[in-house]
């Protein structure tokens, strides 16, 4: 169990197990064993450190987009059992959680980059490859990559750096026949995402997905979240410029502030609390994004 404070310490009917840096998990009371109780709270983190300020409603967003690409993805199991109180949901955490199978999850973050920043770019800038794929000469940060890469890398444990790995590391660590399954089901995912977000006027850049083994099924399911500010990069297609950084649906905001003069911070200590402008700017930035992804109005 981290050190992270759950969202409720106590929800009737199952007993909190573990706290990631966004998510609570729950096992059931009744010993059952198959199903997961997963609660998105409204932490935030940046730069390996959970900040102690929240995101009011940015644990409902998460789950509530998670469940919409979920529908959107035909085709591709997922770990979603219920995610309302019909279903089994405490009311006091329903819109924020879902029950989901148990997997056994894979120690790699599948990644797909339709186009070229972040952690990818620094490569490139360094060696002309991404997760050692070569790439053409002239690249510039936001470089459109035709086909989309998959860009795999190692779980770190919370707080350290997740590290980029090869495709051959991949298959090291879980066998030719998982690693090409993973691969081509993450590049299916960005590529049908990718479509639907253009044709919302939003370029999804890169997205982060995980996979487990459903021992039940013995087929290879979604977990997790899936195409979130958190997991993704989203930008505004009216906006996108290659050659700079791309304002971004997420926790820019966040970052922006804590490297700034503003802050204090000297990255070596605890970050401090978050402005009230910042949060309201951060909330509304996610909010913004489920909006013009669904269509629906946030409630």
């Amino acid at each position: 169990m981290s050190g992270f404070a759950p969202v409720h310490a106590e929800l009737p009917g199952w007993r909190h197990v573990y706290s990631g840096k966004v998510r609570d998990l729950y096992e059931p009371e009744d010993g059952s064993d198959d199903v997961v109780l997963v609660v998105a709270s409204d932490r935030i983190s940046a730069y390996d450190h959970v900040l102690t300020t929240e995101i009011p409603d940015k644990g409902r967003v998460l789950t509530q987009l998670s469940l919409w690409w979920f529908e959107r993805l035909t085709g591709i199991p997922n770990h979603v059992v219920a995610a309302d109180a019909a279903g089994g949901v405490p009311a006091a955490v329903e819109g924020r959680a879902m029950i989901c199978r148990k997997l056994i999850m894979y120690p790699i973050e599948c990644i797909a980059r339709g186009y070229l920043t972040g952690s990818g770019l620094l490569e490139y800038r360094a060696s002309r490859t991404v997760c050692s794929l070569p790439l053409p000469e002239g690249l510039v940060d936001g470089s459109r990559l035709d086909p989309a890469l998959f860009t795999p890398s190692a779980k770190a444990e919370v707080g350290e750096h997740d590290e980029n790995i090869s495709y051959d590391a991949v298959v090291v660590t879980v066998g030719d026949d998982a690693a090409a399954q993973l691969r081509a089901l993450t590049l299916d995912i960005y590529t049908r995402a990718e479509a639907i977000a253009r044709e919302r006027g939003i370029v999804l850049a890169d997205t982060k997905v995980e996979f487990g083994l459903d021992p039940a099924t013995g087929r290879i399911t979604l977990g997790d979240e899936v195409l979130t500010p958190d997991s993704s990069r989203f930008w505004d297609a009216a906006l996108y410029a290659p050659g700079q950084a791309q304002p971004s649906f997420d926790k820019q905001f966040v970052r922006d502030w804590l490297t700034s003069d503003a802050s204090g911070w000297d990255r070596h200590s605890e970050p401090p609390a978050l402005p009230d402008d910042v949060v309201e700017r951060t909330r509304a930035r996610y909010i913004e994004a489920y909006e013009r992804l669904t269509g629906r109005t946030f409630a």
